[in-house]
């Protein structure tokens, strides 16, 4: 096992992105709702700099980014809206740093990965920079430099937490597999070869200088053995979307000791099951891979299937409070 994987995660938590606007309300809502394992609340309804793309693009160090009609563009200077998003960082930095005077639990904050960055940012030419591999090179290096700087400004701001770094890979599955689509819309690029693809992902991983990283994708298909051997030390991913095709990965990283986040909970509105039935399946798929149920609350925080910016404010709140009493369930019910 490597070394991440003996870290002690939290039961539960959420994934990132909350409703609204108001960074002291998401600050509260997002250190309030757990003991144990808060997160940096990312408010994506602020707009351009606050979207995941673009508050990730403003903690790029020496490449900037600014918004075209068709979606966010490598400048050469650093812009409006470059400012913007390290404005609005900087104001969700402060209302955590309110919110967590005297914490000493995990705390853990969100960017976007490189290869969902490579796809999801023009170069000048208006194709994706996923398009050119020295600029992936480029901007994968200045991510993790990026990184480096963020994590290091949370833990001067909440200096008792011990500070988990998520990255946010929802595309990293159409890159392996030559979907995502050109400027034009009529074909796509091809696909990324997949030790180019772990070898970046460890490199930015390793930002992090050790500590405990948890790669999210809330798309079909999540590639657990890649995310292992590129050094994650969790996979988080949207528990409805497994299939029995996922068993043996799933198996061989509890195995393993890769902590899964099981999302579990719907992220936008709608009636919640009883606690114990939200981790209903969790159970079920332990059972199938004859798994002891004992490693259950080793192996297994509760989150929300994905980020909760599409919630109201109040199911939001009620969804986290939801994650909290699933996870007792299943440490209380493990069989």
């Amino acid at each position: 096992m490597s070394e991440n994987s003996q870290f002690r995660f939290g039961a539960a938590t959420g994934v990132g992105s909350l409703p609204g606007g108001d960074a002291r309300e998401a600050a509260k809502t997002a250190t309030g709702s757990f003991e144990d394992f808060a997160f940096l609340p990312e408010l994506p309804a602020r707009g351009p700099g606050a979207d995941m793309i673009g508050r990730t693009a403003g903690m790029l160090v020496e490449l900037y980014a600014r918004v075209e009609p068709s979606g966010w563009r490598i400048g050469d200077r650093p812009g409006r809206d470059t400012r913007r998003a390290r404005a609005w960082l900087g104001e969700d930095l402060d209302a955590l740093e309110e919110f967590t005077q005297g914490y000493e639990g995990l705390l853990k904050v969100q960017a976007v990965g490189p290869w969902t960055l490579a796809a999801g940012v023009e170069l000048k030419n208006g194709e994706a920079a996923l398009s050119d591999p020295g600029a992936c090179r480029d901007l994968a290096a200045s991510l993790a430099e990026g990184l480096r700087l963020h994590l290091a400004e949370v833990g001067r701001r909440v200096p008792g937490a011990r500070i988990v770094l998520q990255l946010d890979e929802p595309s990293l599955t159409a890159v392996l597999r030559g979907r995502i689509g050109t400027a034009s819309g009529y074909r796509t690029h091809r696909a990324v070869d997949r030790q180019r693809v772990e070898a970046t992902l460890r490199d930015v991983v390793a930002a992090h200088g050790g500590g405990p990283v948890v790669v999210h994708s809330c798309a079909p298909d999540v590639p657990f053995a890649l995310l292992r051997r590129a050094g994650a030390a969790a996979v988080s991913f949207d528990f409805a979307l497994l299939t029995e095709r996922d068993d043996e990965a799933i198996g061989e990283a509890v195995e393993g000791g890769t902590r899964l986040f099981t999302g579990v909970v719907p992220g936008t509105d709608g009636p919640l099951s009883d606690p114990a039935g939200s981790v209903m399946g969790v159970r079920t798929l332990w059972r199938r891979l004859g798994l002891h149920p004992g490693l259950l609350t080793e192996a297994v925080t509760v989150t929300p299937a994905c980020g909760l910016a599409g919630a109201s404010p109040g199911y939001a709140r009620r969804a986290l409070a939801h994650c909290v009493r699933a996870a007792r369930s299943l440490a209380d019910n493990p069989e």
